[in-house]
């Protein structure tokens, strides 16, 4: 009785994942490790604790054979107890005990299956396989045996997918077992397995058989096996009028509301094949506010409902969904990083929106003549004070409300108080008072009727003598009136028409700049639609609208490029021969003529391309030519304005101007690519440097550290020549090449545009540095002469970002 009591409560606290298909057992396998003298369930404990008492108190081995038929069970149930407990390898010892200790007994059998249970737990499914198939080929099982032993090999075959064996032996244990629980949720298991090895006729069999068991199964297997008949229903052929009545009967029937979470997400799935959009959306959000637990399916449901909204251009409530979708997700798994990228690549998408939507929206209104200005602008003032009007009315209704409860809040405290007087003379049988009940002022139905009989005729008027003459009559909603009239004259500048005609822009430079980022949002847009999301019917129809509106030159040819790829991908090949002429005839200068005449050349490497050309300024970058990196790159920028590499050149060019001006301008040149390029990667590092790194080289005080072991030779010129550095370079490395005491380097920094050092590395002491400087300066042949000073490697570092090489020279 205590082990059917924990299977029960293990079965009602178990909850099937219907989007896989169901283990044939109904038990959740926990990863906690249990130590010995742990339970996970007392009422386990309990069971294998009588199970152990039978043996030790009933047991009677008499020349070594037992002669109490019932320790074969006790041992039976003890090996269960272990099982449920999750404690598999002590469950399996007990159920091989039987099998050596007791061949004749007559559960033997049973023994013999959950063995190979225990060894399915353990992952061991091939001994389980083997065992089982010799099990059913040697002995004549029956009835439930025969039940429990095939659809224990049924899941042995799941779990090697080899789910068309597994839907044999499924069928053979819903016929032979006892239990219709089991019978439905084997053949539940059958339809599933059928689905997923694409029989979708032998599926539906098995769910109808399902349906057939009505009463005599779980509702949970009913609900489950109808909807995957709905979903499994072929829209091209089926009575799609039949299909609805059966969804709705679904819906409609009370027994079914614990289920109205799968119900109406199924019901979606139905209208959206049937490309009823509207129905469709409205049934995903009636399955999320039925408060599911299921977090897969919520996770569906968001995720649908943000890729109607993407498609509707909806961005920002699309990103919301994907939001939402996430947080039900699973993190760190495969799903969760595609709608992460998704939300993140939805981010560039919902800001350059924004800007296309403000920027053409001013631009129009520039277009407008001054007459179609205040024509425009007065139109949206008296909507405006329509919505002006609607809020005040709103708060004199809710102010109204609020007076007549103070109002009349001490009648009713005294009315109240006379029905209970009432009630107790009633009580008492005074024949002189009529019933409590009787009096109007005693009814509070008929109090509260006429309050509101009053107040509609009269209004909210004060308790004084002629108090019905009209002059008298001082109603909320009347005062609000008067206060609506104050608050428009308060705020007499937005009702007018000029306040907002003087705030469209009139200087054609800055209209023109308008016009130069607005153009830049739709390439942006067209770009990420295409690279991105693979929407190119939204690329090509962003890119024509550029294109419409006579963009810059440079973004012109990139737009025509792209245009012609997207035609290739939409099948559009007329298109793309036209477009792929017109770059070829219009210039056939460019790399994209170049690809286009000839495009084997397209995966060789572009020595013109702007992936090619950052390569090689890079690679000035480690040779410290930082003037050389930033001019370049400020070319580059506006050259190849609209490509994606031009975050790149931004941030290289920011690492050049730090590492040539120092950290008040690193900080800035950053702030810059964190603020324009915010939507992309080297934004978001650029960020990251300010946040995490910059602190830590904010200061600029020189320290004096005894630890310090590390300390260089600091030669500096001022407008010397790269012939000269080379030449003292040259000399310098003569003598310390003679030098064995020490592993001595020379480089050649770059300070700022008019000051380069040649430093020695590799010396020890500031004194040693200083005394090795002064003998090269001393010696009688080949002098090393030049200004120089010793410093540690940790000041040298600070010179460095901030600057202060004066600030160290007066230190010394």
């Amino acid at each position: 009785m205590a082990l059917d009591q924990g299977v029960l409560s293990l079965n009602e606290s178990y909850e099937d994942n219907y989007w896989d298909i169901l283990p044939v057992e109904r038990m959740q396998v926990s990863e906690e490790v249990t130590l010995p003298g742990q339970n996970k369930n007392e009422q386990f404990s309990r069971a294998e604790e009588k199970a152990v008492k039978a043996i030790q108190m009933h047991g009677m081995n008499i020349n070594g054979k037992e002669v109490n038929p019932q320790i074969d069970e006790a041992y039976l149930l003890f090996g269960k107890a272990r099982y449920y407990d999750q404690r598999f390898v002590p469950a399996l010892e007990a159920f091989n005990y039987i099998l050596y200790k007791y061949p004749a007994s007559d559960k033997i059998n049973q023994a013999k299956i959950w063995r190979e249970k225990a060894n399915l737990r353990l992952e061991n499914d091939q001994v389980a396989i083997d065992k089982l198939k010799k099990l059913l080929k040697q002995n004549d099982l029956k009835d439930q045996d025969l039940a429990d032993a095939t659809s224990t090999l049924a899941q042995a075959y799941i779990n090697i997918e080899a789910l068309d064996s597994a839907t044999t032996q499924l069928n053979i244990a819903s016929l032979f077992t006892k239990n219709d629980d089991e019978r439905g949720r084997y053949r539940y298991i059958q339809g599933q397995l059928y689905n997923k090895l694409g029989y979708k006729d032998s599926a539906n069999f098995a769910f109808e058989r399902v349906v057939k068991l009505n009463r005599k199964t779980p509702r949970i297997y009913l609900i489950a096996a109808q909807l995957e008949l709905a979903n499994n229903f072929d829209h091209a052929t089926g009575d799609k009028v039949l299909l609805t009545e059966t969804l709705t009967k679904i819906e409609e029937n009370r027994e079914n509301r614990p289920y109205l979470d799968k119900i109406y997400h199924q019901i979606g799935n139905f209208y959206a094949r049937s490309d009823q959009d509207s129905l469709a959306v409205e049934y995903y959000n009636k399955s999320l506010r039925t408060n599911t637990r299921d977090k897969r399916l919520m996770a569906i449901n968001y995720e649908i409902l943000g890729d109607y909204f993407f498609d509707y251009t909806e961005y920002k409530i699309a990103g919301a969904y994907f939001d939402s979708t996430m947080m039900n997700m699973v993190t760190d798994t495969k799903p969760y990083r595609i709608i992460k990228r998704k939300r993140d690549n939805l981010d560039d998408v919902i800001y350059y929106e924004d800007i296309a939507f403000a920027n053409d929206s001013i631009i129009k209104l520039t277009h407008l003549s001054s007459d179609q200005q205040v024509t425009f602008f007065e139109d949206y003032i008296e909507n405006l004070k329509l919505k002006i009007e609607k809020e005040e009315e709103q708060k004199a209704i809710a102010q109204e409300t609020t007076s007549r409860e103070q109002d009349f809040g001490g009648i009713e405290s005294k009315n109240s108080f006379n029905s209970r007087e009432g009630s107790m003379q009633s009580l008492r049988g005074s024949s002189n008072k009529p019933p409590a009940s009787s009096f109007y002022f005693y009814n509070p139905s008929t109090v509260s009727y006429g309050k509101n009989e009053f107040l509609k005729k009269w209004g909210n008027r004060e308790l004084e003598d002629d108090w019905r003459w009209s002059t008298k009559s001082k109603s909320i909603i009347s005062e609000s009136a008067k206060n609506m009239t104050d608050v428009v004259d308060e705020k007499n500048e937005i009702f007018d028409p000029e306040y907002y005609i003087s705030k469209i822009p009139t200087d054609q430079k800055l209209i023109d700049s308008i016009a130069k980022e607005r153009n830049f949002a739709y390439y942006q847009l067209a770009v990420i639609y295409k690279e991105k999301f693979k929407e190119y019917e939204l690329s090509e129809n962003r890119f024509q609208e550029l294109l419409a509106m006579d963009p810059e030159q440079k973004l012109v040819l990139p737009s025509k490029y792209n245009l012609y790829k997207i035609y290739l991908l939409l099948g559009k090949n007329s298109q793309a021969e036209l477009a792929k002429n017109e770059i070829i005839s219009n210039y056939p200068d460019s790399r994209y003529a170049t690809i286009l005449k000839n495009p084997e050349s397209a995966n060789l490497k572009d020595e013109n391309s702007p992936e090619s050309i950052y390569q090689v300024l890079y690679n000035k970058m480690q040779t410290h030519d930082y003037a050389e990196v930033i001019s370049q790159a400020d070319n580059y920028i506006t050259s190849f304005e609209g490509d994606p590499m031009v975050p790149k050149f931004e941030l290289l060019k920011a690492t050049a101007t730090g590492r040539l001006q120092g950290y008040e301008a690193y900080a800035n040149a950053l702030n810059f690519v964190a603020l324009n390029y915010a939507n992309t990667p080297e934004g978001a590092k650029a960020q990251d440097i300010i946040d995490n790194v910059l602190p830590k080289l904010a200061s600029k005080d020189f320290v004096d550290n005894e630890a310090d072991k590390n300390f260089k030779i600091v030669y500096y010129f001022t407008n010397a020549t790269a012939k000269e550095i080379d030449a003292f370079k040259l000399a310098l490395q003569t003598e310390t090449d003679n030098v064995n005491v020490y592993d001595l380097s020379i480089s050649v920094d770059v300070y700022n545009p008019t000051t380069t050092f040649v430093i020695v590395h590799g010396l020890k002491s500031k004194e040693g540095a200083t005394g090795y400087a002064q003998a090269l300066q001393e010696k009688k042949k080949n002098k090393i002469v030049q200004d120089f000073i010793s410093v540690s490697s940790s000041n040298y570092r600070i010179i460095q970002i901030h600057k202060n090489f004066d600030d160290y020279l007066n230190l010394q």
